[in-house]
């Protein structure tokens, strides 16, 4: 397990990550973001407050097999 709730997921070949985020003992998927605007999206259905403000801190979330706001594979 990640120390930070949200994962988003190395890109896929297609285009897009897939992100997960870790609640009350187990990870849920949330589905594929292709933005951070998809990202933001999701968290606040996820019932992050602000998360435009967690895109970037640790704490929150993890960016795993890619640079961070990245999308599509190099």
């Amino acid at each position: 397990m990640t120390s930070a709730p949200i994962v988003v997921h190395q890109p896929s070949r297609t285009g897009g990550r897939s992100v997960t985020v870790h609640s009350h003992g187990r990870d849920e998927i949330l589905g594929t973001t292709f933005s951070d605007h998809d990202l933001v999206v999701f968290l606040r259905a996820a019932g992050v407050d602000q998360p435009e403000g967690v895109l970037d801190d640790p704490r929150w979330v993890e960016w795993r097999g890619g640079r961070p706001h990245e999308w599509r594979t190099a």
